[in-house]
């Protein structure tokens, strides 16, 4: 459908809200699926126009989520296109094993991830193919995605009868069990799976991974989005030994030289070394994927043309990298074509024969010329060149600044002559100059021995002087050092007595038979007490310092939220919760929380006592 204008307007309006209102950069997205979906939620709301749709959103902010959930799809499935997961567990897999000596870290990105189906197959390949036990100690799978929906019911790795149908039955019995008519992912290996918030065009990637996942999620960007987003994985990836693992709608990599295909057909593939010219330029562009035909021969004419000129020139674009040398210019400054693409102020013609980069800036934001005058560069010790630099601002016809041209002319020809006249001419001079500059040299050395001696008396007396403060120093420090050695010996006296009151707080908390958790104003844990392992799963080591809301055991912590908050503001003094949990064995027990005010000498509140009591019969 095409739309006018006016309406083209009003729907980049309506982007640009969810923008500043929400925190969700939609621009990157295709127009016409974006269109799709939004119009699909005008449909429904019985709104034909963009702008009332935007007002609508002003006075009905539940419709945020609703129209997020229809926009961000949120398909996966485990082992989806069966025959490419089988070419990773056969081919891709053993040759990033063979890269890696043994106990030696494996990183993995899920990105778009969306429920965790993708994420829970990667560690199922991963476990198949190097054991659980070097998995849990090897492998980390970092699973990203943007809606937090989505990332909610991923990290509770349990899922229905029909989500896992696709896995085949040998692997389900393996790494599933039954959980309340639901399947869950086990426990064990559940905990190398890491789920987090993160948008692929604003947040910075994840770094040094042999493999990076990223299934039908690029397809929904444009290409310049798309471009972008692939510099980042290249980014991401070690260099020469990472693969990329895109879906079969995916075609876009195909054209980028930041990647070498693999295998099209299962869309595998690895990254590419170090990007030359072509490459360097085409991620400075972000996203020109089709800049080889854009460029044509009359582009190639200019760029030979440039290049052939007989004064050494260079262009820098407004973002500070290099983006043309002409022949002369590599030939004079000793650079090459791998220099094109990289920031100016890594080269070494940045600050040498003169400084340029503050000229640069003068340049770009005055818009003016600056013409330097000859500069003296010695390239050796028996080479010396003279250049006059001229940094200019490079603008289209619309007076827009687009970069700096800096040309170097070498005079240092006309400099030798010019040079050579004037030497005969001193030359001629200087044997009656010499005559007088004797007496005259005589007389100065004598009246620089008589200032030197004033010198040294004088420099004596500020070194008597400086030893005097140096010796009130070491007094002043000598008197420190008892302060601090007093201060030390009284800390640790106090260190002892807290030592003591802590063993005797845990002996009375472990001593507890039903489960006790101390946390600090925070909700941070402090304490967790043997029955809290044996009830829940998780050792003291795990928890300690975590806070409690975000812990992933049986109990619903959730339900604790508002009992903990009335103790911790005093709304109530004691809170009695009881709940339907799971224990570590996955039996449903019932428990009995009693929630206290955890008080310091002053009475006031310095957190809360948690204890969990198992009912009986549960």
């Amino acid at each position: 459908m095409t739309l006018s204008q006016q309406d083209t307007e009003a729907f980049e309006e309506v982007l640009q809200y969810l923008k500043q209102t929400r925190a969700f950069d939609f621009t990157g997205y295709k127009r016409t699926s974006l269109r799709r979906r939004i119009g699909r939620r005008m449909d429904l709301v019985n709104i034909k126009s963009y702008s009332e749709y935007q007002d609508y959103l002003e006075v009905h902010p539940d419709e945020f989520a609703a129209l997020f959930d229809t926009i961000l799809i949120n398909v996966t499935q485990f082992f989806r296109d069966t025959e490419a997961w089988d070419y990773v567990r056969r081919e891709t897999i053993p040759d990033i094993l063979s890269t890696k000596s043994d106990g030696e870290p494996i990183r993995i990105w899920s990105a778009g991830c969306a429920t965790g189906a993708e994420a829970y197959t990667l560690a199922i390949v991963f476990a198949e193919a190097i054991g659980s036990e070097q998995f849990r100690e090897r492998v980390k799978i970092y699973a990203t995605d943007v809606d937090e929906d989505a990332l909610s019911y991923a990290r509770q790795a349990t899922f229905t009868p029909k989500e896992i149908e696709e896995i085949p039955k040998d692997l389900s019995e393996k790494y599933f069990e039954p959980v309340n008519g639901r399947y869950g992912f086990r426990t064990d290996l559940r905990r190398s799976v890491i789920f987090g918030g993160h948008n692929l065009t604003e947040d910075a990637p994840i770094s040094r991974l042999d493999l990076l996942v990223c299934r039908n999620t690029l397809m929904y960007f444009n290409a310049e989005t798309q471009a972008e987003i692939l510099s980042r994985f290249h980014f991401a990836l070690n260099q020469g030994l990472g693969y990329l693992f895109l879906g079969r709608a995916e075609m876009l990599v195909m054209h980028s030289p930041l990647f070498s295909p693999v295998d099209l057909q299962y869309r595998i593939f690895k990254r590419s070394p170090a990007p030359g010219l072509r490459e360097r330029l085409y991620m400075m562009n972000q996203g020109s994927v089709f800049e080889d035909r854009a460029l044509g021969k009359m582009s190639q004419l200019r760029q030979i043309a440039f290049d052939n000129l007989p004064i050494a020139m260079a262009a820098i674009d407004l973002k500070g990298v290099l983006s043309f040398v002409n022949a002369e210019a590599r030939k004079l400054f000793k650079l090459t074509t791998a220099d094109v693409g990289r920031p100016f102020h890594e080269l070494e013609l940045s600050y040498r024969p003169v400084e340029l980069r503050s000229r640069i800036e003068q340049v770009q934001t005055e818009k003016h010329p600056i013409r330097l005058s000859t500069t003296e560069w010695h390239v050796s010790k028996d080479d010396v060149r003279y250049l006059e630099i001229e940094v200019i601002p490079a603008m289209d016809e619309e007076k827009n600044l687009l970069g700096t041209s800096v040309v170097f002319f070498d005079v240092t020809v006309a400099k030798q002559l010019r040079l050579d006249l004037q030497r005969s001419h001193e030359e001629l001079e200087t044997a009656y100059e010499e005559l007088q500059s004797t007496n005259e040299e005589l007389e100065t050395t004598n009246e620089e021995l008589q200032s030197t001696i004033e010198e040294l008396e004088t420099t004596n007396e500020e070194l008597q002087s400086t030893n005097e403060e140096l010796e009130t120093m070491n007094e002043e420090l000598q008197s420190t050092n008892e302060e601090l050695r007093t201060s030390n010996t009284q800390l640790e006296e106090r260190t002892g007595e807290l030592n003591g009151v802590n063993a005797l707080l845990e002996s009375i908390v472990g001593s507890f038979v039903d489960g006790v958790a101390v946390l600090d104003r925070k909700l941070g844990v402090q304490i967790w007490n043997a029955s809290s392992e044996e009830l829940w799963g998780l050792r003291s080591d795990e928890v300690t310092g975590r806070h409690f809301l975000n812990l992933d055991i049986g109990l619903p912590i959730d339900k604790l939220t508002i009992p903990i908050r009335k103790v911790q503001e005093k709304e109530s003094k004691v809170e009695v919760v009881n709940l339907e949990a799971v224990n570590r064995r996955g039996k449903t027990i019932q428990i009995e929380a009693t929630i206290a005010p955890l008080k310091n000498g002053d009475g006031q509140n310095e957190g809360v006592i948690l204890l969990m009591k198992q009912k009986d019969g549960s």
